[in-house]
């Protein structure tokens, strides 16, 4: 009896090991955005006819991305479609939506395909750095344990992210990356949006999950930053700034 119950025990043992640290995996992110902050951060103009249709504006805009990644490389893209179908208004529609995002680990370079209204760019970059600070807040996020770490992007841009040291790649959602293992969640909230780990698959992605980018008129971050601004100018700061920040995601 005594070694069927230390058979049990190790096996135990080694199914919690496997199942706490890999380097390998597939992550379901669900993208949340609150529609209801976002009209109210609107000026009262634009509210003024908003607000006629706002009892049809669900709360908020949901949307999934897949993340697949090994120690060298990750992958993100978009995912399935929500259970419940998601309204086209107006209000709820950002630069974000169709993002994909190579990640080379082993070169610290990013390859995003990203569009912003009708223009697609091809953002050949490094990846990105944020001044992490590291809190003692702890949850868990799909089953894995998390450390909260909050940081700044774009200079001025609080970010709150949760992070697993069960997963040893340093990646995440979107270019959010940089902490000492994976992002299970970060939020935005000057863009009202939490990207949260709904589900974590640790079979070994396809190499063809891995397919860089090419379409898109290349540029780097700084780039189309400038491109954004030169566009939207006329519609004021506040809302040019608003989308330099999705992009930069």
């Amino acid at each position: 009896m005594k070694s069927i119950n230390l058979i049990i025990l190790l096996t135990l043992l080694s199914v919690s090991t496997f199942a706490q640290y890999t380097g390998e995996g597939t992550i379901e992110y669900k993208r949340s955005t609150n529609l209801s902050r976002v009209i109210d951060d609107m000026d009262k103009d634009e509210r003024r006819w908003i607000d006629k249709y706002r009892s049809q504006i669900p709360k908020h805009k949901i949307a999934y991305f897949d993340l697949h990644f090994n120690m060298n490389y990750s992958m993100y893209t978009p995912g399935r479609d929500p259970d419940v179908p998601q309204k086209n208004f107006w209000v709820g529609r950002h630069p974000a939506a169709e993002n994909k995002v190579y990640t080379n680990f082993k070169t610290q370079k990013v390859t995003a395909l990203k569009q912003v209204y009708e223009e697609n760019f091809l953002v050949k970059d490094s990846m990105r750095k944020i001044d992490w600070k590291i809190m003692d807040e702890v949850r868990t996020i799909a089953n894995f344990k998390c450390r909260k770490a909050v940081g700044v992007m774009c200079d001025s841009v609080y970010v709150v992210a949760f992070y697993t040291d069960d997963i040893m790649v340093s990646g995440g959602p979107e270019m959010f990356s940089g902490l000492p293992g994976m992002i299970m969640q970060v939020a935005v909230p000057r863009l009202h949006t939490t990207w949260i780990a709904t589900k974590v698959d640790i079979k070994t992605p396809d190499e063809k999950e891995f397919k860089i980018p090419k379409k898109g008129k290349e540029s780097t971050q700084e780039d189309m930053i400038s491109t954004i601004h030169k566009s939207i100018k006329r519609w004021g700061k506040d809302y040019a700034d608003k989308m330099v920040w999705w992009a930069l995601l």
